[in-house]
Parts: structure tokens; C-alpha cells; sequence
């Protein structure tokens, strides 16, 4: 984007570090927590340079941390962003290079934690247990064959187990936690569905003996429409007198199914976004807009936030709601990969719903850096719906309707 000040910088990592769908990063993500913070574990991997302020140490310490430490921060980095599947596999690496540092550095067991920590849950503790109790065994082993103290021996164990007990507990948390979200969505899927028959019946219900009597009147109205044209006026009178009402009542219903208010639609996006593994941040300064201006941000809003989870490769969008001088401002942008053309349909549709108000929407979406929507709409302004207008039955000449584009 071509502005500064956005959080989004739009840098591009490899395809190989993107994070996957079932990964770390992207579950964080999908929490609404940022990945970033899963970086701060590595301060406990700085222990292995400490060993020549204990002991002398030999050009083998120097070449097992050369050769070493970068490896762990790859394996690291991979467990981070890598699908969960993988992640026994860097366990594995991370074992296997625990054993070879730590004949130069006694201090290279940290490595173990590490392993440790990331030993998997897949729905038993014995089994993430008797995998952290076989990764210490075999590194005790190695150290009774290096001679080690009986005391070296219980620290790596101490620190070993309850790391990895500890980071057991947070993983079957955040299991729970995950299959509770999954639960809110299915109950919510499932309202959707029910909401959606109650407006099917409701819709069947006020339309269906209306237009079984329009029918029946004119009928009628064309058997008496040469032997009796007085009484056939007035039933074609009564029909459109019924048309008229059932009209009104048509209206009403559509126009009650289709306010759809900006908070729910805001809860919407945000499970949306987190659900595809994008950090959503929102900031609202503004409530009680008017019915017809909030119906049309909404709406706005679940294109924008469609657009976002299917095509923009965004890994944050954050959605900001406030007052202006004369009107109320949505900004929503993300830090995908841009390059968004104008001319799209969706993007059409929404400049359409913001001109109708009396609004401006203007579009910064530069290849690489992400996209960002303006949009700008006046409160005295008035809407003009276009998709729930529908025709008006009247016996006089029609007028031609006139409509916003």
C-alpha cells in the first residue's frame, strides 16, 4: 500500500515458509492471536553459547553452534509454519541433533527441550508422555556414555519434563478450545439454516392464499367480463386491491430480511477470516447509524471480507468504523498480495451500494502490498435500494421508474 503508516509492511516470504492451513502460525491466527509471539521461545535457546563461561571449551564447541544453531532455527521455523502432520518429524531432528552437539556442547541438550515441547498431542497424554520419557532416555543414556555428573542428569530431566508437560497442557487446552469454536459454528450454521425454512414458510405462508385469491378473482372477472362488465371491474378492483396489500406485505418481509445490521455482519467476517487463518483487528468509533446506511456498509463489509478469504493471500485485515464531519468512514484493508482491479464485479456492486448513498469509495491496492477501501458516506444522505424494488400493480398507465446507477 501507499501508505506508511499501515501496519501491513506487505513483505513476501518463499511459498515454502507460508504458513499452512493446519499449522502453528495459522491456528494462532485463526484464534486471533498473533504468530509472532510463539518467537519468544527461542530466548531459552541462547543456554548453548553459555558454555565457555563455565568451562573451557575446545573448536569443536565453535563448529557444533556454526553448524548447529542454524539448523535448529530452520527446524523451529518449519514446525512453525509446516502442517501439524509433520511436526513428529522435527521432534525426530531435533533429537538427532541433540545428540550430536552434545559431545562438543555439554550444553546442547537445550535442543531437547525444544523437542520436548513440540512432541504432538493427537488426543492421548500417554502417548505425547511415553514419547517425551523415550527422547530423555535416550539423551541420559548418551550422557552416562559421555560421563556426565548424576546431578547433569536430573536437570535435563527436571527441565525436560516439565517443559514438555507444561507445553502437553497448553496443546490439549487449546484442542478444547478449538473444538468449542467449531461447536459456536455449527450451532450458528445451524440457526442459519432454520432462519432461512422459518422465512421460507413465512413467505409461502403470506403469499400463498393471496395469490390463490388474485387468481380466482380474475378468473371470475374474465367469465363476467361480456355478460356483466360492472361486476367484472369490481372484482378485477378487489384483485388489485389484494395485490396491493399482499405488495405491501411483501416489502416489508424483504425488507426485513435484508437490513442486515453491521455489528452481526462484523462477528461474521471476523469468524470468517480467523476460520481461513487471518488475524482480524477491528476498531469502531460510531453506533446507531441510520437503518439504510448501516444495511449498505454491511453489506459492503461481507464482500470485502469474501474477497479477503478467498483470493487476497492476506495473513491480517483489520475492518475500522468512524465519525466524520458530516458522515461515518469504513476503512478495511489487508496485507495480501493486492494488484486488485477496479473493473472486478464485486467491487462494482459495492461502489454501486455507496454511490446510492451518496457516497465515495476509493480503492489502494498496489501489487504486493496489500488492499485498502475507502469508503466514504454522508448521514443525511438517502439510499436508494435497487434490488428490493419491485413493481407496482396499478390499473392506470404505468410511470417509468427511476432509479440510481
Amino acid at each position: 500500500m501507499s501508505d506508511t503508516s499501515t501496519p501491513f509492511p506487505g513483505r513476501r516470504w518463499p511459498a515454502w515458509l507460508q504458513p499452512a492451513p493446519s499449522s502453528v502460525a495459522a491456528a494462532m491466527r485463526a484464534a486471533g492471536h498473533s504468530p509472532w509471539a510463539y518467537v519468544w521461545n527461542l530466548l531459552w535457546s541462547f543456554w548453548v553459547f553459555l558454555g565457555p563461561l563455565f568451562q573451557h571449551v575446545e573448536a569443536g564447541f565453535w563448529w557444533s553452534l556454526a553448524l548447529g544453531y542454524p539448523l535448529f532455527l530452520l527446524i523451529f521455523l518449519l514446525s512453525w509454519v509446516r502442517p501439524a502432520a509433520e511436526v513428529s518429524g522435527y521432534v525426530g531432528a531435533l533429537v538427532v541433533l541433540t545428540a550430536l552437539s552434545m559431545p562438543w556442547n555439554p550444553a546442547g541438550w537445550t535442543y531437547a527441550v525444544f523437542a520436548c515441547a513440540m512432541v504432538p498431542y493427537q488426543g492421548s497424554w500417554l502417548t505425547s508422555a511415553v514419547k517425551m520419557a523415550v527422547i530423555q532416555a535416550l539423551l541420559v543414556l548418551e550422557g552416562i556414555f559421555l560421563h556426565w555428573p548424576w546431578y547433569a542428569h536430573l536437570i535435563l530431566i527436571g527441565v525436560c519434563t516439565s517443559t514438555g508437560v507444561g507445553a502437553l497442557a497448553g496443546r490439549v487446552s487449546w484442542d478444547k478450545n478449538t473444538k468449542l469454536r467449531m461447536s459456536h459454528e455449527q450451532i450458528r450454521q445451524l440457526a442459519a439454516t432454520a432462519e432461512r425454512e422459518r422465512i421460507g414458510r413465512d413467505l409461502h405462508d403470506l403469499l400463498g392464499h393471496t395469490l390463490s385469491l388474485i387468481t380466482m378473482k380474475l378468473e371470475l372477472s374474465r367469465k363476467l367480463l361480456d355478460r356483466d362488465p360492472a361486476t367484472a371491474r369490481r372484482e378485477l378492483a378487489e384483485a388489485e386491491e389484494v395485490a396491493r396489500h399482499a405488495l405491501a406485505e411483501v416489502r416489508a418481509a424483504v425488507t426485513g430480511i435484508r437490513a442486515a445490521g453491521f455489528a452481526a455482519e462484523l462477528a461474521s467476517a471476523a469468524l470468517l477470516l480467523r476460520t481461513s487463518g487471518v488475524q482480524f483487528d477491528q476498531h469502531l468509533q460510531a453506533a446507531n447509524l441510520p437503518e439504510s446506511v448501516e444495511c449498505s456498509l454491511a453489506l459492503v463489509l461481507r464482500e470485502a471480507a469474501t474477497n479477503i478469504a478467498r483470493h487476497a493471500h492476506a495473513t491480517r485485515a483489520r475492518v475500522s468504523l468512524a465519525r466524520t464531519a458530516g458522515g461515518v468512514q469504513l476503512c478495511i484493508e489487508d496485507n495480501g498480495r493486492g494488484g486488485v482491479l477496479a473493473a472486478g464485479n464485486g467491487l462494482k456492486g459495492m461502489r454501486e451500494r455507496v454511490q446510492a448513498l451518496g457516497g465515495s469509495l476509493r480503492l489502494d491496492s498496489p501489487p504486493g502490498h496489500g488492499t485498502r477501501l475507502d469508503i466514504d458516506v454522508p448521514l443525511a444522505a438517502k439510499a436508494v435500494v435497487h434490488d428490493t424494488a419491485l413493481p407496482r400493480i396499478d390499473a392506470r398507465p404505468p410511470v417509468p421508474a427511476t432509479h440510481a446507477t
